[in-house]
């Protein structure tokens, strides 16, 4: 008899131990119900690449005397951004199964960014993107991507527990061009709007690589609504309202989805402006000599994903969120010193340094 209550009473505990054996990243309340896990993790999602940025300011990409090896893509730039400001960041996406492919790799891990969702094709090539920098910093881009290995990546390659992990999911719209892309990352951002993650969108016009300006804005618009936070420029602003002016805050509003908790407007050098449904404002920027604009509004995303991802009650607080726009206007501000884009992203120690000397 004894041996049989034993059972009994083993069974029992083997039963309730099932679903944390099963499950162990997960905690478990006293319903039985998954709590949510406390994480700061950004997980970016879409593209990354080679950018070749021009030795000399100012002149035609034909004209150009020799080019610097920069990695980029939007998506991987906010995520090494994020890192090296101290946050906690991953990267979802597919580069060539090639010399590039596996620098760009080995790149995300010596910045501590998670690659395990990488994937690597061995039938197309790692992006390439040829820019031309104009005397005053802004860019020109020719892309080598027909198609690239970014362009490629398939829903079944998703790691979709990383993903559910994630405190935030970031992504562009440069990955719902084409197929099989396009299809994963909706599915990818519904996998984290259903964990309950909080999902940033920054469209990142570039208009070369879509078949119109209509489809392109078409694209852009189809997941407007999904997101929780989106960034802008006022380009894109202008592009999407078909000519309305950026600046008069009725046409902004206009852009701002009634699912919408945070809507920015970069301006460069002059800052940003933000919108809530609670309360609107603008940013100063700061001011700095621009050697290579590319990867500011990268470096702006990460600046204000990284403390988001640690706190998002700032968004109810109008003064700490005005406080981490100053931050984040910094780190763009700091990108622009340099050429490139990941070389270029700042630490924290440098933002907070770059902050204090303004102040002072």
């Amino acid at each position: 008899m004894f041996p049989t209550c034993y059972n009994l009473l083993w069974y029992s505990w083997l039963f309730l131990l099932l679903p944390i054996l099963c499950n162990p990243g997960k905690a478990f309340g006293g319903d039985g119900s998954p709590e949510t896990k406390d994480s700061s993790l950004v997980v970016c999602f879409g593209e990354m690449l080679i950018d070749f940025v021009p030795t000399i300011s100012g002149l035609s990409l034909s004209d150009a005397p020799a080019f610097k090896k920069a990695p980029g893509g939007a998506p991987a730039n906010v995520a090494v951004g994020i890192a090296r400001l101290g946050g906690s960041s991953a990267f979802i996406g597919k580069v060539g199964e090639d010399e590039f492919g596996y620098m760009l790799a080995e790149i995300l891990k010596e910045n501590n960014v998670n690659n395990e969702g990488m994937r690597f094709d061995p039938g197309a090539r790692t992006a390439l993107a040829f820019v031309t920098l104009r005397s005053d910093g802004e860019r020109e881009f020719m892309f080598y991507r027909n198609p690239s290995a970014d362009m490629l990546l398939q829903e079944a390659e998703l790691d979709l527990d990383l993903i559910r992990k994630a405190k935030i999911f970031h992504y562009g719209s440069i990955s719902l061009i084409t197929e099989p892309c396009k299809s994963a990352h909706i599915a990818a951002a519904k996998v984290a709007k259903d964990a309950g993650v909080f999902l940033s969108y920054d469209p990142n016009l570039r208009l070369p690589l879509w078949p119109s300006a209509e489809s392109a804005r078409e694209g852009i618009l189809s997941i407007w609504d999904t997101a929780d936070i989106i960034k802008i420029s006022e380009e894109e602003i202008s592009f999407l309202t078909k000519g309305e002016d950026p600046y008069d805050d009725a046409v902004v509003q206009k852009l701002f989805h009634p699912n919408l908790k945070l809507l920015l407007v970069t301006e460069g050098p002059e800052g940003c402006r933000y919108y809530t449904k609670e309360f609107s404002g603008r940013v100063k920027g700061l001011k700095v000599d621009a050697v290579d604009t590319t990867g500011a509004g990268d470096a702006f995303v990460a600046g204000i994903l990284s403390q988001l991802a640690k706190d998002l009650s700032l968004l109810q607080n109008e003064d700490r969120l005005r406080e981490a726009l100053k931050f984040a206007n910094a780190c763009g501000a700091l990108t622009v010193k340099e050429r490139g884009a990941i070389p270029a992203l700042p630490t924290r120690e440098a933002v907070n340094s770059a902050i204090i000397q303004l102040v002072g």
